[in-house]
């Protein structure tokens, strides 16, 4: 008796139908705003639709924010590996390594959504489209930047 389930994408469609503007003949307008929001697209820099680039305020922020995730993944899980290796011996290494990854890897997210939002805020209000490639870059220029300044000394200046 139930209905036909709900599709398993993850893009999400609008159709907006407009009345005719004066002048313009009696029919109306429909126009289909798709936003991707699939991680198998993000990851293929590939964007449904008629241009290929990201409108959205959500799309803009998604695509960034799964490219620094992502990319904070990578570089958590690598250095999480190294410490291991390096803390096998030590006590409490294991333990250690686990801590240091967690919080780092909280505070990457937590930093990356929020400078995410920021950049696609920032393109929504000048009225720019955003490339895939421009989300990639954006997002692991963010996981990029957080390593730099990791490594300096500028936060012990403070």
């Amino acid at each position: 008796m139930s209905g036909p389930s709900p599709p398993s994408k993850a893009t999400f469609s609008r159709l907006t139908k407009r009345g005719a503007s004066p002048g313009v003949g009696g029919g109306t307008m429909s126009k289909d705003y798709s936003i991707n929001l699939s991680v198998q697209r993000v990851l293929s820099l590939w964007v449904q639709g008629t241009v290929p680039t990201l409108q959205h305020f959500t799309e803009m922020w998604y695509w960034v924010f799964l490219w620094c995730l992502f990319s904070s993944l990578f570089v958590h899980g690598a250095v999480g590996l190294l410490m291991c290796v390096m803390l096998q011996r030590h006590k409490r290494g294991r333990l250690i390594t686990l801590v240091l990854i967690s919080v780092g890897f909280l505070a990457s997210i937590i930093g990356g959504v929020l400078t995410s939002a920021v950049v696609a805020w920032v393109y929504r209000v000048a009225g720019k489209d955003m490339a895939p490639l421009e989300a990639l870059v954006f997002g692991v220029g963010q996981t990029t930047l957080t390593i730099l300044i990791s490594f300096s000394r500028i936060l012990a200046t403070l």
